[in-house]
């Protein structure tokens, strides 16, 4: 859209320059939408792993270009960085959009948008803390990797030194399990599936007892009071059920609504899920693509299926898009209880599940009681009852009267089984340092 050409051709990027991967492994990226190989991209592997981790080592060494460089500079090359990421924005969103099927302007104005803020955010951070400023070794996930190359490019047009950001696009078994056991990376901060995420915290525990911060996956409640603006209530509770077709970890996937406005909730939900334009994710009106994968789209309808046989009302959709791929209707179910698969498991998928509930007290023992504790939300007009019911719930973030109001100031990460540690805010700043204490003993004896 910008005219300008990347020439990355699509490799690992190790010390600001691209490599072919030293195996001469590569992996098809395909575009969801329309079922077409986007490219060929180099698949790294341990000695790929391995190089990644020597440059980043060498760009942290004292005396290095990066070490010998103040905080402010620093903030000043993250600053240049996001001033790129907005002069590329729209390229960066077409290949998102390619990529995963997100439509255009949710990665425009949300993805990238979000992007560019945190990097902001960070910057005016770089010269009001202390210590030292790890090095970074990104390992791109395979299902969404077309987005890194022109990025490469902005880092290296930006003026960050060689070592300083390494991406080795790769498979978890081979690549991600080389980061995640590496005697010589100190952190890593993965986010992903609950299953994958407990194997890096056992591989980090068995090689060098690496730090790990773990964003996992979400069974998300939310809490619907017959005192709510009930309207809002169903946008935004739609908002976080189908944003990227489901495909998020902060879906909002398990709706309790009051009693007394349960039937008129749903009939609301299921005539504006029914107006949701499904299309190519690069029309402006489109507000709802494809699923990422084959085994994706495959993972939820056999979800939907158990949904059917264990007694939930399919309210709408449920099915496939007739002759359009990998697309899936927007989907409803009322009458869904806590015990069927579609209300415990993390569906990654358009599925809305619908519960009734009487008391305060009720609901929130039922939303607390997933194995997941990533985001929850309330709408009530009572401010009482939402401060009170956001204390008692078991998640790392609890939104009310909205939902994914997600800010580069606002800590974010889970309880339970949905991970630790935390990204974004003031606190993320832990994460990523180490504190050092230096006792020195002073003589008392004046100099004359």
């Amino acid at each position: 859209p910008s005219g300008r050409t990347f020439k990355s051709s699509y490799k690992i990027f190790i010390n600001n320059e691209w490599h072919t991967s030293i195996k001469g492994k590569k992996f098809p990226t395909i575009n969801p939408a329309t079922g077409v190989k986007i490219c060929d991209v180099e698949e790294a592997d341990k000695a790929d792993v391995d190089e990644a981790v020597k440059a980043a080592k060498a760009a942290g060494q004292r005396g290095s270009e990066w070490r010998r460089m103040d905080a402010s500079s620093r903030g000043r090359l993250l600053h240049r960085l996001a001033d790129l990421l907005e002069r590329e924005r729209a390229v960066l969103a077409t290949l998102e959009s390619m990529d995963t099927g997100k439509p255009f302007l949710h990665a425009f104005f949300v993805d990238l948008d979000g992007s560019i803020k945190t990097l902001r955010y960070y910057a005016g951070w770089t010269d009001k803390i202390h210590g030292k400023t790890m090095p970074v070794v990104i390992q791109q996930s395979v299902v969404n990797y077309s987005l890194c190359n022109p990025f490469e490019s902005l880092v290296k047009e930006a003026g960050f030194p060689p070592g300083v950001v390494n991406i080795v696009p790769g498979f978890g078994p081979t690549a991600g399990a080389a980061i995640a056991s590496h005697m010589n990376i100190d952190k890593v901060a993965f986010t992903g599936s609950t299953e994958v995420g407990q194997l890096i915290k056992a591989a980090a525990a068995k090689s060098n007892l690496k730090r790990v911060t773990l964003e996992l996956g979400g069974k998300n409640p939310c809490i619907v009071f017959a005192d709510s603006d009930l309207q809002l209530a169903v946008e935004e509770t739609q908002k976080g059920s189908f944003f990227n077709q489901g495909q998020a970890c902060t879906a909002a996937s398990r709706v309790y609504v009051e009693e007394p406005v349960y039937d008129e909730f749903v009939r609301l939900s299921v005539e504006r899920a029914k107006n949701i334009a499904i299309g190519d994710p690069m029309e402006p009106r489109t507000s709802h693509g494809p699923q990422i994968d084959q085994h994706q789209f495959d993972k939820i309808l056999e979800l939907v299926d158990s949904g059917k046989k264990e007694g939930a009302t399919l309210e709408c959709g449920g099915c496939a898009v007739k002759d359009r791929g990998l697309f899936i209707h927007p989907t409803i179910f009322s009458d869904v209880k806590d015990h069927m698969r579609i209300a415990k498991e993390e569906i990654f998928g358009p599925v809305q599940c619908i519960m009734k509930f009487k008391t305060q007290k009720e609901v929130i023992d039922r939303a607390n009681s997933s194995q997941y504790g990533l985001t929850a939300a309330v709408f009530t007009r009572d401010v009482h009852c939402a401060m009170s019911v956001s204390a008692a719930l078991e998640a790392g973030t609890v939104w009310v009267n909205c939902y994914n109001a997600l800010h580069a100031q606002a800590p974010f990460g889970g309880f339970k089984m949905s991970g630790n540690g935390r990204e974004l805010g003031e606190y993320a700043l832990a994460e990523y340092t180490e504190v050092k204490a230096i006792t020195i003993k002073l003589s008392e004896q004046l100099t004359l």
